[in-house]
């Protein structure tokens, strides 16, 4: 009972009924959903630099945000981590708020898909950790900077897992790929329930 209970209630906070009344509303978020999904498919070719894209001028505040606050514990590792976290905390506080407070399940997917194409962006970092060839910020690459500049390089030097970069840079691509597909297949979903809300509003 316990475990049918909880299913309804993920069910019912992941898939709840929707009611909606406007269609240009709908469409309009389709439109985005489109925009989404073609951004995605772009990004399915594999691994590459794309350090000049829109989305990583974006995430790129919040990755050196997270340098800042994580670094205020004092701890290198955990400075150099917090670039990455930075990047992967933004936009899951932003789907808890619209998920939880604001009960918008269509904005939480679109949030989410912003949390999956971090884990693109971040994968030729990670995958540079070991060649030290990308620009990082100051103007230097990893080759020319002094140990612990490159946040990769450090944190998998540190931790023994500098020999697995590409691995794990794969990894992250990959899972970026696959959530940002369920994430607008998600949104999907809720616009179609939408567009079927609007359309029996009309009769």
């Amino acid at each position: 009972m316990e475990k049918a209970s909880s299913g309804r209630g993920l069910n019912e906070l992941l898939l709840p009924e929707q009611s909606e009344d406007y269609l240009p509303f709908v469409l309009l978020r389709l439109t985005l959903l489109i925009g989404l999904s073609l951004y995605t498919i772009s990004l399915m070719g594999g691994i590459r630099d794309d350090m000049g894209s829109l989305l990583h001028l974006v995430n790129l505040p919040f990755h050196e945000a997270g340098h800042v606050i994580f670094g205020l514990f004092g701890n290198q590792f955990l400075m150099s981590l917090g670039g990455m976290l930075g990047q992967l905390l933004m936009p899951m506080i932003c789907a808890g708020v619209f998920l939880l407070q604001q009960r918008d399940v269509f904005a939480a997917a679109v949030a989410l898909w912003w949390f999956s194409e971090n884990f693109v962006d971040l994968a030729p970092y990670i995958r540079d950790a070991s060649i030290g060839e990308l620009p990082l910020i100051g103007g230097n690459t990893g080759q020319h900077a002094p140990y612990g500049f490159h946040d990769f390089e450090y944190l998998l030097t540190e931790t023994g897992l500098l020999e697995f970069d590409q691995r794990i840079a794969a990894t992250s691509y990959w899972f970026g790929c696959l959530w940002m597909v369920g994430c607008i297949g998600w949104g999907g979903f809720i616009l179609w329930q939408q567009y079927q809300s609007c359309q029996r509003q009309r009769r």
